[in-house]
């Protein structure tokens, strides 16, 4: 296999250059995530690279954690994912970086409560579990999560590719998954929570952050 390599400055582009020069740290990253409009795919699905994102200005949760894991591997994290199954098989997969030894992430999703988190979880699995209850809805229950290093795919470009990068997709399929359950007494208070939220805001639109620990969203 190919060794994997980080890409040189001058191989950007001089937009992409520019975000990677201002956006220094995962606070940064996640305001400009957050700044743009989410990709609902509508023409077809997309997994597009930290390239396209930039020249589209749009992203979706894997779209916005590969282009987090581009940006912050210049500035020396590494490029690791976060990946979460559920029962649905709506999967959601975050940008997951280190800092004074606690960990925190960097995301994109159509959910507030499934953004990022600021570095203060003693593991990837204490982080992982924050996101149990915001992930309930009609359909949602988190079952299990998976730490990937994006280095093990060796050469495949999966920074700066013109094509829709597949191959991480069905890489982070088919990796091993940790089992995360959520305790059903738990689970069912959470969904009760959700269904009162839809009953009182029928609008799709309308998305609950209503969750404790908001102190640690990034």
């Amino acid at each position: 296999m190919e060794r994997d390599r980080i890409p040189a400055r001058s191989e950007f582009t001089r937009a992409e250059r520019a975000l990677v020069e201002r956006l220094r740290t995962p606070p940064a990253v996640q305001r400009w995530l957050r700044s743009m409009p989410y990709n609902w795919e509508k023409g077809g699905e997309t997994l597009r690279s930290f390239r396209s994102v930039v020249r589209l200005g749009t992203a979706h949760c894997l779209e916005a954690a590969l282009a987090a894991a581009v940006v912050l591997e210049q500035h020396s994290y590494p490029p690791l994912l976060l990946s979460f199954e559920s029962v649905d098989k709506l999967d959601h997969v975050l940008f997951l970086f280190r800092q004074d030894g606690r960990w925190g992430s960097v995301a994109r999703s159509r959910d507030p409560g499934l953004h990022g988190r600021k570095p203060v979880f003693l593991s990837p699995r204490q982080l992982a579990a924050s996101y149990r209850d915001a992930y309930v809805d009609l359909t949602g229950r988190v079952t299990g999560y998976a730490v990937a290093d994006l280095r093990e795919l060796g050469g495949y470009d999966w920074r700066l590719s013109a094509r829709n990068v597949w191959k991480v997709e069905k890489w982070l399929v088919a990796y091993p998954h940790r089992p995360l359950p959520t305790p059903e007494r738990r689970y069912r208070r959470a969904l009760e929570r959700y269904k009162r939220f839809r009953a009182r805001f029928p609008d799709p639109a309308v998305r609950p952050a209503y969750f404790d620990g908001r102190e640690h969203w990034l």
